[in-house]
């Protein structure tokens, strides 16, 4: 293995880690559902990555200070139960700078860093290297939501624990986070997870709706994405930012909302939004602890630990392979 990054079969060289003919195809059905939607992966562009960086220090933005208080809190237990010398494989690793904190305890012989946004993952393992010389990281841009495809180098090592930090499971429906999760137990990969806590309403809905806007911006940002990758045309003054907790679901839903009627046209198709008509672009679904050991379970996992931060808004979990 290299130090270069590591793409999965059939992907371009471009800076999104997943092909442009497969990337324009799910573009393009997302648009003509009858609920458009386009998926938060498309947030990540390299702009999309530095918006979300900016997001996690907003105020509002709860779910990064309280991981990091949590592992600050609870650091020498996480150490202990996950142990020291894995693989240590970064699912949506962005800036490095989670798993970075956790080297000390941690100890990782090889650091695999896994990113859908190339170029920002590059940038990212660049200035990595200076800080760790002697720690071997392998970084790998793919798009990991559908299927989690590791080099067979990487499969065929022992020891492997599975980063997945931020909540970032949320982002699945309940079927699709299953399937998730038992595709990491099937490649004998214990987990150190990230997972947001159910709570107040209005605290939830103020961490996706700052008073800056910058998820706003982030949000929009994801149809300047489209329109590179898609050849779109979307116009971004004719949409704004939408965000609201679905108390049936659990979740937070990001929506783009139609200012008023327009027509969006791409190579081969074309859609026309009525005022208010909306783009769905992400889910945030939110757990209970006793709700987040019962999917761990249901996927194969055993051994189950977990950590909240004082003010139980978030939860990190250790689980290994049964």
């Amino acid at each position: 293995m290299t130090n270069a990054t590591l793409r999965a079969t059939g992907q371009d060289d471009t800076q999104f880690g997943i092909g442009q003919e497969r990337a324009c195809a799910e573009l393009a059905a997302g648009l003509t559902r009858p609920q458009a939607s386009i998926a938060p992966k498309y947030f990540y562009d390299t702009q999309g990555s530095k918006l979300f960086e900016a997001i996690c220090a907003l105020d509002e933005y709860y779910p990064t200070r309280s991981e990091r208080e949590i592992f600050r809190l609870h650091g020498a237990a996480i150490a202990e139960a996950a142990g020291q010398g894995a693989v240590l494989i970064d699912l949506g690793a962005g800036n490095c700078e989670k798993a970075a904190s956790l080297f000390g305890s941690l100890r990782p012989r090889t650091y695999v860093p896994v990113d859908i946004s190339t170029i920002f993952l590059q940038s990212a393992v660049a200035q990595l290297r200076q800080t760790f010389p002697g720690l071997a990281i392998h970084p790998l841009g793919m798009d990991f939501s559908e299927t989690l495809a590791l080099p067979a180098i990487i499969q065929a090592q022992p020891q492997k624990l599975f980063f997945y930090p931020g909540s970032s499971l949320g982002n699945f429906g309940p079927l699709q986070a299953l399937r998730f999760l038992r595709n990491i137990r099937e490649q004998d990969g214990d987990l150190l997870i990230g997972l947001d806590l159910l709570k107040d309403v209005a605290i939830l809905e103020a961490a996706y709706d700052d008073a800056l806007g910058i998820t706003a911006a982030f949000n929009l940002n994801s149809l300047r994405h489209v329109n590179h990758i898609l050849k779109a045309d979307f116009d971004l003054g004719d949409w704004s930012h939408q965000a609201f907790f679905n108390s049936a679901q659990s979740r937070i839903e990001m929506h783009l909302c139609a200012r008023q009627a327009c027509r969006v046209s791409w190579p081969g198709g074309a859609r026309v939004f009525e005022p208010l008509e909306t783009i769905h672009t992400e889910n945030s679904y939110k757990f209970t602890r006793d709700s987040a050991t019962e999917l761990l379970r249901r996927a194969g996992f055993a051994h189950i630990m977990s950590w909240t931060d004082p003010q139980q808004n978030f939860l990190v979990c250790h689980a290994r392979a049964a």
